[in-house]
């Protein structure tokens, strides 16, 4: 009886290690990615990539707006660190807040003329640096099993 455990800690252990390897290589072609977006944003638009996230989630939402906790888990970031965000954008006139005509206590953040004119600049940048980041990890062994996963996703509607 031993043994046989000892033989399934052994295969759990290898379930565990696989999954940490595959996450592990999920963190790096993460990395490398956002790396050259991050690079390539800023060299071209003083854009960060977490504030062209921003400007093309809200570019999605009918009137471009959406609620704080919303754009916070589009983002990925806390609530305090959104904030942080959308008061930097606010100020650089490509976001402005405004209270929500249902709930008064609501308040939304929507994409200015500013903000969609931005966007409209940056997308060819960041969309020619992820397709030719995506063409570098794929000459990773490591990577390109990720890379073509990537590119088997169906597209959204």
């Amino acid at each position: 009886m031993l043994v046989a455990n000892l033989g399934r800690v052994a295969i759990a252990d290898d379930a565990v290690e696989i999954r940490a390897q595959g996450w592990r290589t999920l963190a790096t072609l993460h990395g490398l990615l956002y790396g050259e977006l991050e690079r390539a944003l800023q060299r071209e638009h003083t854009l960060s990539v977490v504030e062209y996230t921003v400007l093309e989630a809200l570019s999605r939402q009918d009137g471009w707006h959406m609620r704080m906790a919303q754009l916070a888990r589009a983002a990925a970031l806390s609530s305090s660190a959104t904030t942080r965000l959308v008061n930097r954008l606010v100020e650089r006139n490509m976001l402005r807040r405004h209270l929500s005509a249902d709930d008064r206590r609501g308040i939304y953040t929507e994409l200015t003329d500013e903000g969609r004119t931005m966007l409209d600049q940056a997308r060819p940048t960041h969309d020619a640096t992820l397709e030719m980041a995506l063409d570098e990890a794929r000459r990773t062994p490591e990577l390109a099993p990720l890379v073509a996963a990537l590119h088997e996703l169906p597209a959204r509607p």
